[in-house]
């Protein structure tokens, strides 16, 4: 065993150092304890929408996506034979990021972004990705915006009124919605020809998150809801506290600037896998796997982003990539590739642990002629090096005797659009 090796095997950073069957089991546990509302547990967070309801057709619907810096709206239809019609795109900055504005000048904004749009629409299905607590009207009230947009006086507001009222038309259905709980809708947009057991949507990139739909039994929390419906969960599984950390997750997570929250998050998304990787390098570096010169370099670095580390381990030899002025010898830069893989190893199975959870609390998918739609967005999936192929080994090679599941991965373009739409036609 050489001195990667080792020291891999020592800090537990290998997926074969993960118990996927263990991981799976306390990810299931922690969703039942979710549901009941027990503190510290998976939030599960109802949506109010009825995603296995039929839908309007041939009712023209205004969909917005807003999340991060970008806003994009169109007018879509969907039409009776399952073609999905749209038209009129509208993309904009999101208000706020230049300068802090008011509450009033947020909603006039998005208002005057939209109006030629809605005044053709009768509903609205708005894809709001922040951290917003959904009512039972299926209206959201912002919890807090991401740090691009400054608009502190929209904290607390309801979404969905606020806008209708600025457009003057405070009747309007409006549905508020987040982005994974778009994709599952998407996944179901795009499938009315084939018969699917159920839904999920997932997403990794920056972040990770997950949702599937759950009968309203199964949430013990809310006891006044319709025992005979069902509705689509927001896991918020990129907040699950009991994930198998290392101690230099430990060491990584502390030095975030909100240690201690989303934690299974910040082993393996977007957002943060650049940074876990500077983290583990330098820990390399000080056990003695690379020269003290390497150990130096690397200790001068502050960040170190998401794309560096998959285009090193894609090609090490660009001039351009931090990396390099870090391992100019080829045997150290292939051991810094070797950690990386490692660690890309380990967020495949963390990824699949996961999805095969969540997957196995639907209770659908037994038969091949029926199977789960997985809706999976997220450019972190779909272009970290060899990620979705190392997932798709693990989550098939667990899923397997008494836990057989039948599934289908799907990626929908548009997805935040298309799930606003039909979001906003769902009866």
């Amino acid at each position: 065993m050489n001195k990667t090796d080792e020291f891999l095997k020592y800090h537990k950073m290998r997926a074969s150092d993960l118990d996927l069957d263990n991981l799976v089991e306390i990810f299931m546990e922690d969703m039942t304890e979710g549901l009941s509302g027990t503190e510290g547990a998976l939030r599960m967070i109802p949506t109010y929408i009825e995603a296995e309801n039929d839908f309007l057709r041939e009712v023209p619907v205004l969909a917005i996506d807003a999340g991060g810096t970008n806003f994009r709206a169109s007018l879509i239809r969907f039409r009776r034979s399952g073609e999905i019609e749209s038209g009129d795109f509208v993309s904009r900055r999101m208000p706020g990021l230049e300068k802090e504005i008011s509450a009033k000048e947020f909603f006039s904004t998005i208002a005057e972004y939209v109006k030629p749009l809605a005044d053709r629409a009768e509903r609205i299905g708005f894809c709001f990705s922040y951290p917003t607590e959904i009512l039972p009207s299926r209206d959201g009230r912002l919890i807090q915006f991401c740090k691009e947009v400054k608009a502190p006086e929209v904290v607390g507001q309801l979404v969905g009124k606020n806008l209708l009222e600025t457009l003057g038309t405070p009747d309007k259905p409006v549905v508020i919605l987040n982005d994974t709980v778009a994709a599952l809708l998407a996944g179901r947009s795009v499938s009315m020809n084939k018969s699917y057991d159920s839904f999920i949507g997932y997403i990794l990139g920056t972040g990770t998150n997950t949702c599937y739909i759950e009968q309203n039994t199964k949430i013990v929390k809310n006891r006044y809801l319709d025992p005979l419906k069902s509705q689509i969960i927001n896991v918020e599984s990129g907040n699950f506290k009991k994930p198998p950390r290392t101690n230099l997750d430990i060491i990584f997570d502390n030095s975030t600037f909100d240690p201690g929250n989303y934690i299974f998050e910040k082993m393996f998304s977007g957002g943060y896998f650049g940074g876990l990787c500077l983290t583990v390098l330098m820990a390399a570096a000080r056990a003695g796997v690379f020269p003290v010169e390497t150990a130096e370099q690397l200790a001068g670095m502050n960040d170190l982003s998401t794309n560096d580390t998959n285009d090193f381990v894609i090609n090490p030899f660009p001039e351009s990539n931090p990396l390099r002025k870090c391992f100019t010898d080829n045997r150290d830069a292939g051991r810094c590739s070797e950690i990386i893989n490692a660690l890309i190893e380990r967020a495949a199975k963390l990824v699949a642990g996961n999805l095969a959870a969540v997957l196995l609390r639907t209770g659908k998918g037994k038969s091949l002629n029926s199977p789960v739609l997985i809706t999976v967005e997220g450019t972190t999936f779909y272009k970290m090096h060899n990620l979705r192929n190392m997932f798709e080994g693990f989550f098939n090679s667990f899923l397997c005797g008494e836990r057989k599941r039948y599934v289908e991965f799907t990626e929908v373009p548009q997805s935040g659009l298309i799930g606003a739409a039909l979001g906003g036609l769902i009866l």
